[in-house]
């Protein structure tokens, strides 16, 4: 093996968000006789000592790094993560753009793979809605060109005995139109969970292999919006991250249009909410009315808000409550649930949801065609080799 480049070590603890004393700390190294734990890495980080190769395990774990990454001859120029349609909150944690830079590399690593097999196909098409719109075109226009493409009505996404329910619905009728729709909120673990203040959906936005994520800490009744939201950015032709807040332009656009498309702006008049009406009341009403639709009670508070019914502070201060009764009713879940016998869901049960089964079918030819080794199967569906024929066989199962 060549030699480290200490710049690639200062390098990617930085771009992972961490400080010198936050990085010993998850790197476990101690202070010895002669020298502090953060003068330690610190020369290790000037070229003063060697890295061990244990050491760079550890780094590339903590780092979140390929080990080869550190055998580089100098660090790599920063990734795109397409445009940043975000608006984020005072105060905002760097070691959480670390993780989502992290989930984009990714992402765009998998995207890749899935994007070179499809080129090799002999009878491979654009999809035609991929930047098929732009903005001037109008809500209108786009929302019935979405409504075109997806051929879903209304009803039956309704009919859904839940939001979850409704969401695969969505998810499947979206994936039939060539997208692949993804369920991630971590790098693995829920000690690498990326808050939805951070990122809340993520559209690339490519006329072959186009994919969408969605963070899947985020509420279940949220996903569908989020879905939609994100289908119309690979609409405009836009590869980028969205987080919680829609404060410039293009986000408001793309909520207008998956808002339109899940809650008709003449149906708001029937919640029954306006400015004057008591929070209590208003929490409730918002809520019986948003479970009856499959949708999120953070929607209909924001259609509220965007039909001129309610007013920026009074949207803000109810999706404030829906926000705290969220997290105190997921808490309860958490609770319960380690409080149950018999352990959680079946781990292959739980990566199909989160993969998808267009992405899971789509490899499973891939690898019976020839066109993709076990191991490059792993690596589109975010598992080890030795899990994929398990994970393809559950698939198959449900």
């Amino acid at each position: 093996m060549p030699k480290v480049n200490h710049d690639i070590l200062r390098w990617a603890r930085e771009t992972a968000g961490l400080s010198l004393e936050e990085a010993v700390g998850k790197l476990n190294i101690h202070d010895s006789t002669s020298a502090s734990a953060v003068d330690r890495l610190t020369a290790l980080e000037v070229g003063d000592t060697a890295p061990t190769r244990p050491m760079l395990l550890k780094m590339a774990k903590q780092y979140h790094r390929p080990l080869l990454t550190f055998y580089m001859s100098a660090p790599p120029r920063q990734g795109s993560r397409g445009q940043d349609f975000r608006t984020l909150p005072p105060g905002h944690s760097r070691s959480e753009e670390a993780l989502l830079d992290a989930l984009i590399r990714n992402v765009q690593a998998r995207q890749g793979l899935v994007k070179a097999i499809l080129e090799d196909e002999e009878d491979i098409e654009p999809l035609p809605f991929i930047n098929s719109m732009n903005m001037s075109d109008g809500v209108e226009m786009v929302l019935a060109s979405l409504k075109d493409i997806l051929q879903l009505e209304l009803d039956e996404f309704r009919s859904q005995s839940s939001p979850s329910e409704a969401f695969s619905l969505l998810r499947d009728t979206v994936e039939s139109t060539g997208v692949f729709v993804l369920l991630i909120g971590n790098l693995g673990s829920h000690h690498t969970a990326i808050d939805v203040e951070t990122f809340r959906g993520f559209a690339l936005a490519d006329e072959l292999a186009p994919f969408i994520i969605i963070n899947d800490q985020d509420a279940h009744s949220a996903w569908s919006f989020t879905l939609l939201h994100e289908f119309v950015h690979l609409m405009l032709g836009q590869t980028g991250v969205s987080g919680a807040r829609a404060e410039i332009a293009v986000e408001q656009f793309c909520n207008d249009v998956a808002g339109e498309f899940l809650l008709p702006r003449q149906e708001i008049q029937a919640i029954g909410v306006d400015e004057g009406t008591d929070i209590a009341q208003a929490l409730e009403a918002i809520s019986d009315f948003a479970q009856a639709r499959n949708v999120s009670s953070s929607m209909v508070t924001y259609k509220l808000f965007r039909g001129n019914m309610i007013s920026h502070n009074k949207w803000v201060d109810l999706s404030r409550q829906f926000r705290r009764l969220w997290i105190e009713g997921r808490m309860e879940k958490r609770r319960k649930s380690r409080d149950q016998q018999g352990g959680g869901p079946n781990y292959f049960v739980v990566r199909r949801h989160r993969v998808g089964n267009t992405l899971i079918n789509f490899v499973d030819r891939m690898m019976a065609s020839g066109a993709v080794t076990t191991t490059k199967a792993g690596q589109i569906l975010g598992v080890k080799p030795s899990k994929v024929p398990t994970l393809i066989d559950t698939g198959k199962a449900i």
